[in-house]
């Protein structure tokens, strides 16, 4: 599993949204993604997560940005935690574990003394050319729009 770096072009992927529509990284080539991938819906850092990238999506949006979020879990369960949180943003649904393997964000955790694979928390900021300009790996879940909106000074 490659680490993904800056300068490095970002994997191309295809799966399914909340809605069951097919996305694509490359349907939004020619704009700025914040691509970001999360453990699970409706839990609380990815509740907090979510809802900050919601308060802030139109300034993000007027930014240039596109928000994108990928998790293991499935389309049904990430229809839930848009509805619930009236999130506007596609979340894309990687039961398969396919993007996380490409993006290097499926790890080894640890928690209680027992380790198991899970999501890595990290927000890659993808350029209009298809390049990764940041990679965030500490992200600060209740500010991640304003960790962004620093990187970009």
């Amino acid at each position: 599993m490659a680490t993904l770096k800056e300068g490095d072009k970002a994997p191309d992927f295809t799966a399914k949204n909340q809605n069951g529509e097919t996305t694509s990284l490359s349907d939004f080539l020619g704009k700025s993604v914040i691509l970001y991938f999360y453990p699970k819906d409706d839990t609380p850092g990815c509740t907090a997560e979510a809802c900050d990238f919601r308060d802030n999506y139109q300034s993000l949006l007027s930014q240039g940005f596109q928000v994108i979020g990928v998790s293991t879990d499935d389309e049904k369960s990430h229809k839930k935690f848009e509805s619930k949180y009236s999130l506007p943003f596609p979340l894309i649904a990687d039961h398969e574990k396919n993007i996380v393997e490409d993006y290097g964000v499926w790890v080894e955790k640890n928690m209680y003394g027992k380790t198991y694979m899970g999501t890595a928390r990290t927000t890659f900021l993808i350029g209009p050319d298809g390049l990764i300009k940041h990679v965030i790996s500490k992200v600060d879940t209740k500010n991640s729009s304003q960790q962004i909106l620093d990187l970009l000074g």
